[in-house]
């Protein structure tokens, strides 16, 4: 059909007639089998993904690991194998750690095809029979009853009760009641006409015709925005693949240089290669892959700790530099549980606090809490609730939870607050139809119970219960009202009646009870937590399928406030600047929910998406991190998402992003620790050449220290607690470099003093007769032990903080004692004397590298003072 013929708003017979196919008997066995050769099965395309081979591979794929492994394949040609064994074995090292940290290859068209990987109820050739949903096909007649998992896109022909909960496609607080009526153009949401493939039957039955199956339904539109959405590399992972870009740049061309002069000067070619090989390794940063790693994995434990599973590494420093949240409102700023708030009985309100579906708060009037078995007109009222229902309410595994409808669970739950009981057991019942537009039951002792909409009950009703229970004159007039400033507010209205008979057919006229109130109440933490992050300079951004008044009732409550921006705004068009200021967008559809991210990281932000629902999956994808809910979420939001809430709560996203706040704060702090070591051996290397002396330091040797040195001083880095001040500063600017100018600088003062301090050392031995061995071993333990100091300097990068430092992260003084021991080991014992040509060291040695280290440690003081002003 084209969209001018859509389904929605064509009469059922009309649609039957288009499909070829008979509203009473549905298709025959043969068509259906002809239909289902052309048209293929009612599944969504899957996409392959990469093996583990490919995968494993993948980690190799690194400028910086190209490097490391020509300057292996370069030590075995000139005949040095432990070298090149050692360099490949740090290269295979670093890929083993990447492939066991690897998050599971995405699975989300797999969740999505799941939720169509199910059975149906069709009517074939005029009898009914269940087969596989995979082999549905246009023109199908399906049944529907309450339980059921909607098979494909269906228009309704018929429909008793039938109601729909859509919230995981469209984002509705609730579930939507059915009917067959045909429509003028309106949005996803609001075609009560159909039944879309993977929402869940709530309650009634229903007849409609297939549609639409696999790829052509509104699951597969996300499906293929699914397909055609491209992942977006972290902030961190795009900076570390511009650092190492750079770097891989500067080692190639130094190494060049390197070998250019050393020949120039007439030494052998060979010399000069191993010269630049020692020089590439050096100057690599082989640990830091390691690190980040493993920095990233601590932050991955820490808040597993707090209720957040992240499946990729990455992620955890992405929420550091988040500028926006954009959040869904069912099931993550609320609670998605229907909660009566409010009752209105008897001439007088009350308000009913607690949330969700625990029965635990109370009835109050005026902030005082009243007794609901003094106050007969409210008693009535709630127990109509309770007993004109068809919800049950229990509690399993310490959870309370319904079974039914959500709305006749906030009755229950509303009435069990007031410990209203003692229902009268039921004799008969008129469900709700479209035709009839409420609920009567009949119960033992002659009483009728009725709900439904205001405007129909007040149609049954003659008189009204005033505050002692007593029929007096209805006031139609203040009821209406009443429920106009209930709906002012986004709740949701009931009203309640009942009447003294025996019989529901004819019904009695009723006295009009009173009117419960409710909505889909946000998460008590949910205020809070937001205020944090706008305190932290994080924007929230709500944006759900949700009616309008309802994200702007919920965007009140929670502190989000301001115009709220519909669908519809967004489809007529909005300046980028209006989409900008906006804080609530309702109504809101999956393609322009994935606009509203483009949009804001065309702006230059950094996005965190939260969802729960199929409707989100695209964008979750989009984002630079998605975030889905773990427990009342979809597996097609937490297969596209890189972090998934185990506890559904919007306030660990606030504490992740202060957790990846200080993840990215280690991770600089210990590159700016690092690096001075791998240039400033880079340096020692291209002195030797231009100074036409031996080279000071071998590649084996320039290996030992990356490999020892860097993790195990690097590891106390990963564990570095968080600055207090962490969440009161603004996210940083994702345009920035990863190291700031003054880092840098920093970073090429302290290479030049470790140049300074080796070399001198190094010509000082030289000078007083010392062997070559014993002064390459000066040469490495001037880098180990000026490491450890500059340790204690990078702890803070604005303050000094030495005992503090060490009290608040004892790893820090582990490490220091560890890597001493280290190089205590390797300067004394034979084995690594012969392996690594190290030599033993002389106390007076041992003094001069010590002096040197403090000395170090007290200028880079000084300077950061300086910097400070």
């Amino acid at each position: 059909m084209t969209t001018a013929q859509a389904p929605y708003r064509t009469q059922p017979g009309e649609v039957a007639a288009a499909l070829g196919t008979d509203a009473e008997r549905g298709l025959d066995g043969p068509e259906a089998a002809e239909r289902l050769t052309r048209d293929g099965p009612n599944e969504l395309p899957t996409a392959r993904g990469q093996g583990p081979a490919a995968r494993f591979l993948l980690q190799f794929h690194s400028p910086l690991i190209y490097v490391l492994l020509a300057s292996a394949a370069a030590s075995a040609l000139l005949g040095e194998h432990a070298d090149a064994l050692v360099i490949l074995g740090v290269v295979v090292v670093n890929a083993v750690v990447g492939f066991a940290q690897e998050s599971r290859a995405e699975a989300a068209l797999t969740a999505l095809s799941a939720l169509t990987r199910t059975t149906a109820s069709v009517v074939r050739d005029g009898a009914p029979v269940t087969v596989p949903a995979a082999e549905l096909v246009r023109g199908d007649l399906v049944a529907l009853a309450a339980g059921d998992k909607v098979p494909a896109d269906l228009r309704l022909l018929r429909t008793d009760e039938l109601s729909v909960d859509e919230s995981a496609l469209t984002g509705e607080s609730v579930p939507v009641r059915k009917d067959p009526a045909a429509l003028e153009e309106t949005a996803l949401a609001d075609r009560r006409n159909m039944a879309f493939s993977g929402t869940l039957v709530a309650g009634g039955q229903g007849t409609g015709i297939v549609v639409a199956t696999g790829a052509a339904t509104e699951i597969g539109d996300v499906h293929r925005l699914m397909r055609t959405t491209g992942t977006v590399q972290t902030p961190l992972t795009r900076k570390i693949a511009r650092f190492s870009r750079i770097v891989t740049v500067a080692i190639l061309l130094l190494a060049a240089l390197t070998f250019g002069i050393g020949v120039l000067y007439g030494r052998p070619p060979a010399e000069m290669l191993t010269a630049a090989v020692a020089l590439a390794v050096g100057a690599i940063p082989e640990g830091l892959p390691a690190i980040v790693t493993i920095t990233l994995a601590f932050g991955v434990a820490r808040m597993a700790r707090r209720g957040a599973i992240v499946r990729h590494l990455p992620a955890v420093e992405t929420l550091g530099g988040t500028t926006v949240i954009c959040t869904d409102k069912t099931g993550t700023l609320t609670q998605n549980q229907m909660t009566v708030t409010a009752v209105f009985s008897g001439g007088r309100e009350y308000t009913v606090s607690g949330s969700g579906y625990t029965p635990a708060g109370t009835v109050e009037q005026d902030g005082r809490p009243v007794r609901p078995a003094a106050d007969p007109a409210l008693r009535e009222t709630l127990l109509a609730g309770a007993a004109c229902n068809d919800a049950q309410l229990f509690e399993e595994d310490s959870v309370w939870r319904i079974a039914g409808d959500p709305t006749e669970g906030a009755l229950l739950t509303s009435a069990a607050k007031a410990e209203i009981g003692g229902v009268p057991p039921r004799t008969a019942a008129l469900p709700f139809t479209s035709e009839r537009r409420f609920m009567a039951t009949a119960h033992d002792g002659g009483i009728v119970y009725a709900k439904g909409p205001v405007e129909r009950i007040l149609e049954l009703c003659d008189d009204q219960a005033g505050p002692d229970g007593l029929p007096e004159p209805l006031d139609r007039a203040a009821v209406t009202a009443r429920a106009e400033a209930f709906g002012g507010r986004a709740l949701r209205v009931l009203a309640f009646a009942r009447a003294s008979s025996e019989r529901l057919d004819p019904l009695p006229r009723l006295t009009f009870l009173g009117l419960q109130a409710m909505i889909d109440p946000p998460r008590p933490e949910a205020a809070s937590a937001v205020r944090a992050c706008r305190d932290a300079g994080v924007q929230v951004k709500m944006i759900t399928g949700d009616h309008a008044a309802t994200a702007a009732a919920v965007g009140a409550r929670i502190g989000l406030g301001g115009e709220v921006v519909t669908g519809a705004d967004l489809a007529a068009g909005l300046s980028p600047e209006r989409i900008g200021a906006a804080s609530v967008f309702a109504r809101v559809s999956p393609e322009q929910k994935l606009r509203l991210v483009r949009t804001f990281q065309e702006a230059g932000h950094v996005i965190a998406m939260t969802g729960d629902g199929v409707n989100d999956a695209p964008a979750l994808k989009r984002a630079d991190i998605g975030v889905a809910m773990g427990r009342g979420g979809t597996d097609a939001a937490r297969e596209s998402a890189d972090m998934v809430l185990t506890d559904d709560d919007f306030t660990s996203i606030e504490q992740a992003v202060e957790e990846g706040r200080g993840v990215f704060d280690n991770l600089v702090k210990f590159i700016v620790w690092a690096l001075p070591s791998n240039i400033g051996l880079g340096l020692v290397l291209v002195a030797a050449i231009a100074a036409n002396a031996s080279l000071p330091i071998l590649p084996l040797q320039v290996l030992w220290l990356n490999m020892t040195a860097v993790l195990v001083l690097g590891l106390p880095f990963a564990v570095e607690p968080r600055d207090e001040a962490i969440m009161r500063r603004p996210p940083r600017d994702p345009s920035l470099p990863l190291l700031t100018r003054a880092m840098t600088l920093r970073i090429l003062l302290v290479s030049g003093i470790l140049l300074a301090g080796s070399f001198g050392l190094q010509h000082w031995e030289l000078a007083h007769g010392a062997p070559p061995e014993t002064a390459r071993t000066i040469v490495v333990n001037v880098f180990a032990v000026t490491l450890i100091a500059y340790m204690f300097n990078c702890l803070s990068l604005e303050r000094p903080l030495l005992w503090r430092g060490v009290r608040r992260n004892p790893w820090t003084a582990a490490g220091a004692a560890a890597l001493l021991a280290i190089q205590m080991f390797y300067t004394y014992t034979p084995f690594m004397q012969r392996v690594f040509h190290s030599a033993a060291l002389g106390l007076g040695a041992w003094a001069r590298i010590i002096v040197f280290a403090v000395a170090a440690y007290a200028l880079i003081e000084i300077i950061k003072r300086l910097q400070r002003g």
